[in-house]
């Protein structure tokens, strides 16, 4: 109501509230009711006028709706230019134009137009709208969801009878560990890590659709977020489980075909003599299966842990168990703190406005190219360094159900189901919660390896 109000006086609308309200999904949610084509744009530093004057003139003549997604960490200098573009737009619309002059060039104008902004007012890199864009937009704050009724409607779409009775447990579940455990940066409880473990248990009930109903959701919820806990928040977790679901076995017994494939990898690398690689129940061995089974379900995940806890050696064991098992798998490493972001992502020529490919853009083009691919493949592109607002900010477009990166020269190459993001970071202090929720994530701690892998 909020949003076609504002489109009936000619404003935009602006969403704003914490990651994981609904900001991105409301806009494109109602386009969808509405018919019309909504172009999500992932909004950055790079961004300069020219490429807003692009995406805006293309918007106005196909009458599509643009959702600018992270408005606010354009810069200060390009959104005071944006202002006038937008008003522009909105006055033509008043004025019931068919063509208009638009940044030099003269373009159709379809009334169907609409362009949103969304918001995370408080985290780092952000700025703050200056007025004159402000004026142009309606603001709109999101409040936190209704977690109940969301895993209720979810699970009953996923075919669960009893959808009303597991949907509290869980909603339950999750309050508990948002309370009870230790704070940690790269934990995150909130409805993108609830969606995540409703959709495998919905590919549980799929696969056994004859086992109990209390059962597979622990098991969903356990594999979904035992991967993410710290050694001592892992027993807490799992005793919040027990009590929760009463006379359940929590104990994990069914563990991927994989894993026999992982213990023989470790055993024909040097530490086969080590006491800790012999056991199965290994702690490097299960993070490789936690690692095997996050990216089942997620096609972004972080792998986290202080130095030599051993999260390049699960990688690479995981990525030389697949390759054995059938599936090639490739891994591009980029350390995306050694160079300015530009060259990261690429930029337009000054002079002559091409565009030029960066370094992962570069990559990125290259594994999905579909005429390279090869039969039964994977490739990985892992980032290995810092993470902080300032670049990976720019990937939230790809973490996001959409996958798609939105570079500032227009182009949005999709991210294709064979090829998966990966990133290997000492801590996650300078990530922002925007960033943490729409990844999964594998902590790795060193306390379990002692002094033996030294």
């Amino acid at each position: 109501m909020t949003l076609t109000t504002a489109m009936k006086f000619f404003l935009g609308g602006a969403p704003a509230g914490p990651a994981g309200t609904g900001k991105t999904e409301t806009v494109k949610d109602l386009a969808k009711n509405l018919a019309i084509r909504c172009v999500v744009t992932n909004c950055g530093e790079t961004m300069t006028k020219n490429n807003l004057a692009n995406i805006f003139g293309g918007l106005a003549s196909a009458g599509f709706w643009g959702c600018f997604d992270e408005f606010n960490r354009i810069n200060e200098e390009v959104l005071s230019v944006a202002a006038t573009q937008i008003s522009e737009i909105q006055e033509a619309l008043k004025k019931n134009k068919d063509v208009i002059n638009f940044d030099g060039m003269r373009c159709q104008l379809k009334n169907t137009v609409a362009l949103f902004i969304t918001m995370n007012p408080t985290y780092i890199g952000r700025t703050e709208l200056p007025d004159n864009v402000k004026a142009l937009f309606r603001p709109m704050t999101m409040i936190v969801p209704d977690i109940d009724l969301i895993c209720e409607i979810k699970l009953m779409s996923e075919g669960f009878k009893d959808a009303k009775g597991l949907a509290s447990k869980m909603a339950r579940l999750y309050k508990l560990c948002d309370e009870k455990l230790s704070k940690q940066k790269h934990y995150d409880f909130g409805l993108r890590t609830l969606k995540a473990a409703l959709v495998m248990a919905g590919e549980l009930k799929r696969d056994d659709g004859k086992r109990d109903e209390f059962g597979i959701i622990m098991k969903a919820l356990r594999d979904m977020n035992t991967p993410r806990f710290t050694f001592e928040d892992e027993e807490l977790f799992y005793s919040l489980i027990e009590g929760l679901f009463a006379n359940v076995d929590i104990s994990r017994t069914d563990f991927p075909p994989i894993k026999d494939t992982i213990i023989q990898c470790f055993q024909k690398q040097e530490f086969r003599n080590l006491d800790f690689c012999e056991a199965e129940s290994n702690h490097l061995v299960t993070k490789c299966i936690h690692l095997y089974e996050t990216m089942y379900t997620r096609h972004t995940t972080m792998v986290v842990g202080p130095t030599s806890a051993g999260k390049t050696t699960v990688l690479e064991t995981l990525k030389t168990a697949k390759t054995e098992d059938g599936i090639k798998t490739r891994i591009w490493r980029i350390n995306p703190k050694d160079r300015p972001i530009v060259e990261v992502y690429g930029w337009a020529n000054p002079d002559t406005g091409d565009w030029v490919d960066g370094l992962l853009s570069k990559i990125y083009r290259q594994c999905n190219d579909i005429r390279i691919k090869v039969k039964n493949e994977e490739k990985w592109i892992l980032f290995d360094g810092d993470v902080d607002a300032k670049w990976i900010e720019d990937m939230n477009s790809v973490m996001d159900d959409s996958k798609l990166l939105t570079l500032s020269g227009s182009d949005r190459i999709a991210l294709l189901n064979h090829c998966k993001l990966i990133l290997e970071v000492y801590d996650l202090s300078y990530a922002s919660k925007a960033t943490i929720s729409r990844c999964g994530v594998v902590y790795l701690d060193n306390a379990l390896l002692g002094y033996k892998p030294y």
